[in-house]
């Protein structure tokens, strides 16, 4: 997955909250939004996600205009190519973990995925947990559960805000690990992070503070 972002500007209200952005990634490559709070390092990665809209310019995936595409590719592009890991991992606590791998009811039974869900949470160190409900996750085991339904999915872009916000050491550490696997897997990943240990992992950095206007 190739990403390139052509002068981009995005709004919050009338504001402008950052404008001019440029740059271009691709797969292998893990990416870090970085900057001070409130410098719309969320925002940028809701809009790269195309889950929120810009004011102007233009984003590219594999060569095709994004801002351009009508809903129906934006849902296209977010069933079949990209995953996002959110702070509060986006879980159904009342359904099992390895239900919020597979999203899928039918997983049970004769669902051919079963191996590749439960080799994903083996990888995120999970597989024990596959058939709890979520609700007994801690916040970190959820996150992980995320990143295993990006390893599940094969997503070509992962998009992850904060993915190691709030966590403990042990969780933290494993948690950049994943993120660092998934992008040598071939995966595009991009984090917004004020965690500069998860930083110095990153393959490039976007210091958000050269588009944010004078």
């Amino acid at each position: 997955m190739k990403l390139k972002v052509e002068d981009l500007t995005i709004k919050v209200e009338k504001r402008v909250l950052l404008s001019g952005v440029n740059f271009e990634f691709h797969e292998r490559q893990l990416v870090g939004l970085v900057g001070a709070s409130g410098c719309g390092k969320t925002t940028l990665l809701n809009t790269l996600g195309l889950l929120l809209p810009a004011h102007s310019g233009s984003i590219f995936y594999d060569g095709s205009n994004a801002t351009k595409w009508k809903q129906r590719q934006i849902s296209k592009f977010w069933r079949e190519q990209a995953s996002f890991v959110i702070q509060d991992a986006g879980i159904d606590d009342d359904e099992t973990v390895v239900y919020n791998v597979t999203l899928k009811k039918s997983f049970f039974g004769r669902n051919p995925d079963q191996r590749s869900a439960l080799e994903a949470l083996e990888k995120v160190g999970l597989s024990q947990r596959a058939h709890d409900t979520a609700r007994v996750l801690s916040g970190g085991e959820q996150r992980r559960v995320a990143i295993a339904r990006s390893m599940y999915r094969k997503s070509s872009i992962i998009f992850a805000d904060e993915p190691t916000a709030s966590l403990d050491e042990e969780n933290r550490a494993l948690v950049e690990s994943l993120l660092t696997e998934e992008a040598q897997r071939g995966a595009l990943v991009i984090v917004s992070t004020h965690d500069m240990r998860l930083a110095q992992h990153c393959t490039s950095l976007v210091n958000l503070e050269k588009y944010r206007p004078n």
